[in-house]
């Protein structure tokens, strides 16, 4: 019996995508033996690219989130009258709403698909910024920053696995790493922004990458894998279709998706004995164990607080040094996304954990230092600055590799029958360890500077060791090819 053929015989069964769209291009594309309709079809195709910049809307909106409270604090805490610590809850309630959508992140994309799983984060998002655009006390600034937290949740985790699905073998790395670009671009809007308008009016601009982006769903074809794995075959056919043109011969890759879904069908039912094999525990702990690496780092605390560090080196405006920082991790992911399918995944990775070693080395180091020296001394003026330059260093170090990479090596090697738990843990993961490094960081830096930095050192030097003893290269490689990795 053929795929077809099995696959039809529960179609009633099975699910279908909340966002069923595309009907212009699935008619042109059973029309296509007529010269006036393939032409239409062909100039209206949409391209990979193109529907890699409108899902980006929603790593813009996460890094915008992540940004958000950091040029704001002084006004938001003097018109509301917060203290400190209700400030930290307002910027620690972000990675608690994520938790909780990246609980759901998994389930909600395996089973409405993908673009109907990014519908859903959109909502919370804008109704989250215009409910701390007019909020007046704690209750609607907290609610709006929960919100906002659950939506991003659920983005960083489909928007990657959306990405990896469509794009490629040769482009999947550049493509794949435009996510964690669209973050530090969020990121650097919310810095320069906050240095111009005030922080309800940059609420209400945090409504704009979402707001775009439900409307731009409706232009891009669902994930084909995931049309594929619930049986519609029509739709995965000419979702693939759309995705690598008319006029490509994509018969090779169809076959080879479907083996691999009549593969991870046969085996639906995973039980809690079968992550003793290795073609699930493998993966599941190389995804997770990037990902809590990556923030046991520190770049996130380091971020959080690096105005608290500019300040220490003599520099005048902390607000616009951590928008300088914002650029810097822009550019230098942008470095990345260029070479990830050049050099591959692991010597990126290799590169920028040892770089982030060394330069959180250099930071202990002067830290330590400074505990001798004078502060009217010039050396200790000297130290201050090697700090500062080490921070950056580590923020340049990190964006080349442990800051993009990770996501996009979760989105490829976990296997299909299991990637909305696996992937839904794994996201978890890395935000409950986001959040307790942020949380931790001013209480460690209080501790000792130089001792926490020394901390995310070691941790970076596992990294290295982690890197080179389990991550597979993945480069050049079809999804099917990399499950067959771990078989």
């Amino acid at each position: 019996m053929s795929f077809r053929e099995e696959t039809e015989e529960g179609r009633n069964d099975l699910r279908r995508p909340f966002l069923h769209t595309g009907s212009w291009y699935r008619m042109g594309s059973r029309q296509s033996s007529m010269l006036e309709s393939s032409q239409v079809i062909r100039d209206s195709s949409i391209s990979v690219l193109a529907c890699v910049l409108i899902v980006a809307l929603g790593p813009i909106q996460f890094g915008f989130t992540c940004g958000y409270s950091s040029p704001t604090q002084a006004a938001i805490t003097r018109d509301l009258g917060l203290t400190v610590s209700e400030y930290s809850v307002f910027g620690s309630l972000s990675n608690v709403g994520a938790m909780v959508g990246a609980i759901a992140s998994g389930q909600i994309a395996e089973y409405i698909g993908r673009k109907g799983s990014l519908m859903i984060a959109a909502i919370p998002n804008i109704i989250g910024w215009l409910s701390i655009s007019f909020a007046k006390d704690t209750s609607f600034l907290y609610m709006g920053r929960l919100l906002e937290g659950f939506g991003v949740g659920i983005i960083s985790y489909t928007v990657p696995v959306y990405i990896a699905e469509i794009a490629p073998q040769n482009m999947r790395g550049a493509l794949g790493s435009v996510n964690q670009l669209s973050v530090t671009i969020g990121i650097m809007l919310a810095y320069l922004l906050g240095l111009f308008v005030p922080w309800r009016i940059l609420a209400v601009l945090g409504v704009l990458p979402c707001t775009l982006l439900i409307p731009g769903l409706f232009f891009i074809p669902e994930s084909p894998r995931w049309l594929a794995k619930m049986g519609l075959t029509d739709d995965f056919e000419t979702s693939l279709q759309v995705l690598r043109g008319f006029d490509t011969d994509i018969t090779i890759e169809v076959n080879e998706i479907k083996r691999s879904v009549a593969s991870s069908t046969k085996r639906s039912a995973i039980r809690f004995v079968d992550l003793k094999r290795r073609r699930y525990y493998f993966p599941l702990m190389v995804g997770i164990g990037l990902l809590v690496l990556q923030q046991l780092g520190g770049i996130n605390g380091v971020l959080f607080y690096s105005s608290t560090i500019f300040e220490s080196a003599g520099v005048s405006s902390s607000n616009v040094a951590t928008f300088g920082v914002g650029a810097v991790q822009v550019v230098a992911t942008a470095v990345a996304t260029w070479l990830v399918d050049k050099s591959g995944r692991r010597l990126l990775l290799m590169i920028s954990s040892i770089g982030m070693t060394i330069s959180l080395v250099i930071v202990a180091v002067a830290f330590y230092l400074k505990e001798f020296v004078s502060p009217d001394s010039d050396m200790y003026n000297i130290l201050s600055m090697v700090s500062v330059v080490g921070v950056v260093t580590m923020v340049i170090a990190c964006s080349l590799g442990m800051g993009p990479i990770p996501w996009l090596i979760m989105s490829e090697i976990l296997p299909v029958n299991i990637k909305g738990l696996a992937g839904s843990i794994a996201t978890l993961a890395n935000w409950f360890v986001s959040w307790l490094v942020t949380m931790t960081a001013n209480v460690l830096l209080a501790w000792s500077s130089g001792g926490t930095f020394t901390l995310y050192a070691l941790v970076c030097g596992f990294t290295v060791a982690f890197v080179s003893l389990w991550v597979p290269e993945t480069k050049g490689k079809t999804l099917e090819e990399i499950q067959a990795l771990f078989r």
